[in-house]
């Protein structure tokens, strides 16, 4: 992507991507022309590029992108997570954004403050990671050098980096709170009754405090005012060295301030308490934001170290980042699986817990896929190695999680928008009620000292209590917590949008086949006619010596049931299969014929006296095949699609909720619902055709429906994508799980249920941690400049509000980290 500026507009060049003739570039140009404040676009449909003028004031990349991929085309760009040091509040959080953002090739950016981290979209021809790590560094930020293909290595880096800046912060905290201290007890004890030597000493005490202990405030100002910016470092480093300056003149000239009418009091306490409770409320974040990612740090715990491999007839143990695709790996009870693979030789039951969230141990046999991390609890196996490093299950599910972890709710806006002027406004109040009690302090209030004095304090408390972290903190780590408490329990949540979209769901909509149901028809019934002159055994026996060795589920249900009961099955001779009705052959030298009733009735049977009985078995669900032997019906066999065993309770969970279910199939209605009042689903929607699931679903919404979409299977993905929120079972495909806004790694469907609730928990906990927030700003700003003093006499101390500054951070953090305690109701 390039972009060049105009006096009044900007001019974008975006390659796309899915064009297979001119028309897809008129209709590509007529698209982008819609969007508000473009004044032309060109698409070249050889070179497949799109030139796009616009007014920057109201129309964006972001936005033209958006348009393009509406209607089905591609603009490609890469995504990149990589961690962001030097950022202290909300309001570093928009300045970051915006200057990545302005980046010649970006298209979208998100930063989180709780995480530090940022999350790129942008064009690998245009731009990259040392652009990224130059624009940052011009305002004050820094980028670390990281591996540019693994995520999991950044990962390590920063769980490294963070133990030791909360060593660094715990080292200053100890150190300041001793002087603070030391400083405070000789300041009231009247030890020292010479105020000149007292004031040198707690200067001496003080000084180390104000510039070793509150250099990052210093260093984060200086950073500020070169590239023309305030935040948190500004408030503390402006309300600290007010304190301490007119303290050092107190104590430097003493004379001079005496004959301005002015008490010779010092607040060298004031200063470096202040410094030392801010330290403490950054240490107390830095350990509680710490654990907001120990579902990432578990997840890369996982994964094996080292994989027994065997080559040329050895096993070998090996480093896993050794081994091969198409590898042999051999795993001894006890062990992990080191890889994804699949099972070669022997049978096993595997603890896949830690991926799924399933308790239950899952038997394994030859030909079954293995997850990597997964461990094995019984017998010896052999697998064949087939995913390997980031095309693992586990370092999907890590990319996934960290996307999430990174992503913003649409509810972060506000607090962006209030975050970028939050500073500005707070030192403006500042000023205000310096100027305020100053001038007028005496004519509104009987002052307890001198009026500047007064005025000093008020200021110094404004600066003080403000606290634009809690705002920043409060959305990034509740989606933090709550991303991660979902990974633990198998359900992979896409980002801030899912969880604030799940709270608006009122329908649920589940694909039948492979998702309410096993996906895998079984024998139901065998119904002999009663003149058939044969038992169940025998008819089953010439069904499935028709069907030995066939490959369609009804077909496949026939054999197994057969090999349950001990057939021995008989070659079946002159074979012929009827597309769409069924298959003939001799069998013993008779002739017989497996199909639906269309079949038999084009064949001149008569199908009178089993009518009845087929049509009986068609109404509860099961799917009816006639049994001929030579010349006459002699019995049915009805096979149906097993409905999981939780199906039901997690649709009874569901409504209980409050959600409306309904269930989409392609099956004959009849039969769809058969299966809906067994499961007790009012809404069925049967006869429908893969390509026609998104249709309806889109029938739902403008019903005005906020639907989620729960699917397995690849002709899933179109409902899933237009869906409200997609849901797709992880033992479905992978472009299921791409498509879908979560992810459930369990087959079992009380997921779906699990993750609506921890999506509604997530969601309380942002407009908790946002309310108290703003709660706690609104108040505490006017208390600190004053306003209830002339009524009440209540003033805020600067000591006071450093606590309290403190402690809003930590509590919004805190009051995240309850989301890991997080249970199912259905398990409680």
């Amino acid at each position: 992507m390039s972009e060049t500026k105009t006096a009044e507009s900007k001019s974008l060049s975006l390659p796309i991507q899915g064009m297979s003739c001119a028309s897809c570039a008129a209709r590509i140009e007529k698209k982008v022309g819609e969007v508000r404040g473009v004044s032309a676009a060109s698409v070249n449909f050889g070179a497949e590029r799109a030139t796009v003028e616009y007014d920057p004031e109201t129309a964006s990349p972001d936005r033209i992108i958006a348009s393009i991929r509406e209607i089905g085309y591609d603009v490609p760009s890469v995504q990149k997570t990589f961690p962001v040091e030097g950022m202290s509040c909300a309001s570093c959080v928009g300045r970051v954004e915006k200057k990545l953002r302005h980046l010649d090739g970006v298209t979208e950016v998100s930063v989180n403050l709780a995480s530090e981290r940022a999350t790129v979209n942008y064009m690998e021809s245009r731009v990259g990671l040392k652009e990224f790590q130059a624009a940052l560094q011009e305002i004050g930020y820094r980028v670390p050098n990281v591996d540019s293909e693994e995520e999991a290595s950044t990962q390590e880096a920063e769980e490294e980096h963070r133990p030791r800046e909360y060593r660094a912060v715990q080292l200053k905290f100890g150190v300041s709170l001793a002087l603070s201290l030391s400083i405070m007890v000789l300041g009231m004890s009247g030890w020292i009754g010479n105020t000149t030597t007292l004031h040198w000493i707690l200067f001496a005490l003080a000084t180390p405090v104000q510039f070793w202990g509150g250099w990052q405030f210093y260093k984060g100002t200086w950073a500020g005012i070169k590239h023309g910016y305030t935040d948190m470092n500004t408030l503390i480093a402006v309300g600290t060295t007010v304190a301490y300056v007119y303290s050092v003149v107190v104590t430097l000239v003493p004379d001079v301030v005496a004959s301005l009418g002015t008490g010779l009091a010092v607040y060298y306490d004031t200063s470096a308490m202040i410094i030392a409770l801010v330290l403490m409320g950054r240490m107390l974040e830095a350990r509680a934001k710490g654990r907001t990612s120990d579902a990432i740090r578990k997840l890369i715990g996982l994964q094996a170290k080292t994989a027994c491999v065997e080559r040329d007839g050895q096993e070998t143990d090996l480093p896993i980042d050794q081994v091969e695709v198409d590898d042999i790996v051999c795993v001894r009870p006890g062990e992990k699986v080191p890889v994804d693979g699949t099972l070669t030789e022997g049978q096993t039951t595997l603890d896949e817990s830690m991926i799924t969230g399933e308790s239950i141990p899952v038997e394994k046999k030859q030909g079954d896929d293995v997850i990597g991390a997964s461990l094995n609890k019984t017998g010896y196996f052999k697998m064949k190695a087939t995913r390997l490093g980031k095309d693992s299950v586990l370092a999907n599910i890590i990319r996934m999680v960290q996307e999430a972890q990174g992503s913003k709710a649409p509810v972060q806006r506000l607090v962006d928008t209030v975050a970028g002027i939050f500073v500005p406004v707070v030192i403006g109040i500042a000023l205000a009620a310096f100027g305020f009690w100053w001038l007028a302090g005496p004519s509104v209030a009987t002052l307890p000292t001198d009026p500047a004095l007064f005025a000093m304090m008020a200021f110094i408390s404004v600066l003080i209590i403000a606290c634009p972290c809690a705002l920043g903190l409060a959305t990034p780590t509740a989606i933090m917590v709550g991303t991660g408490k979902g990974a633990e329990m198998g359900i992979l949540i896409k980002g801030g949008e899912t969880l604030e979209q799940a709270q608006k769901l009122d329908t649920i909509v589940f694909d039948k086949t492979g998702t309410l149901t096993e996906g895998k028809p079984v024998v139901r019934d065998v119904w002999v006619a009663e003149d058939a002159g044969l038992n169940e055994d025998t008819l089953l026996m010439f069904a499935a010596s028709l069907e030995k060795g066939s490959e369609h589920p009804l077909g496949v249900a026939i054999v197994e049931e057969a090999t349950q009961r001990n057939l021995t099955l008989k070659q079946a001779e002159g074979f012929e299969a009827l597309p769409g009705a069924g298959v003939k052959a001799k069998v013993e030298g008779r002739d017989v014929a497996l199909g639906n009733m269309r079949m038999m009735e084009e064949a001149g049977i008569d199908v009178a006296a089993a009518r009845d009985k087929a049509q009986a078995l068609a109404a509860e669900g099961k799917t009816p095949m006639w049994v001929r032997v030579d010349d006459r019906i002699v019995g049915l066999i009805a096979a149906a699609d097993r409905v999981k065993a939780e199906s039901k309770a997690a649709v009874k969970s569901l409504k209980a909720r409050g959600l409306e279910v309904a269930m989409i199939t392609g099956d004959n209605r009849q039969t769809a619902e058969a299966v809906g009042r067994e499961l007790g689903i009012d809404r069925v929607l049967a006869e429908v055709l893969p390509a026609d699931k998104a249709k309806e679903v889109k029938n739902l919404q403008d019903a005005g429906r906020f639907v989620a979409m729960v699917g397995d299977g690849i002709n899933d993905a179109p409902a899933l994508a237009q869906a409200h929120i997609g849901i797709a079972m992880g033992s479905g495909t992978d472009v299921a799980i791409e498509t879908a806004d979560i992810t459930l790694m369990t087959h079992d469907l009380n997921a779906v249920v699990d993750a609506i609730e921890l999506s509604r928990r997530t969601m309380s906990k942002i407009k908790q941690n946002l309310f108290w927030a703003f709660f706690y700003n609104v108040l505490g700003i006017p208390i600190a400049a004053g306003v209830l003093y002339p009524f009440s006499g209540l003033l805020l101390q600067p000591m006071f509000a450093a606590a309290a500054m403190s402690f809003s951070s930590v509590s919004v953090v805190s009051n995240s980290l309850l989301l890991k305690r997080f249970q199912p109701s259905r398990q409680r």
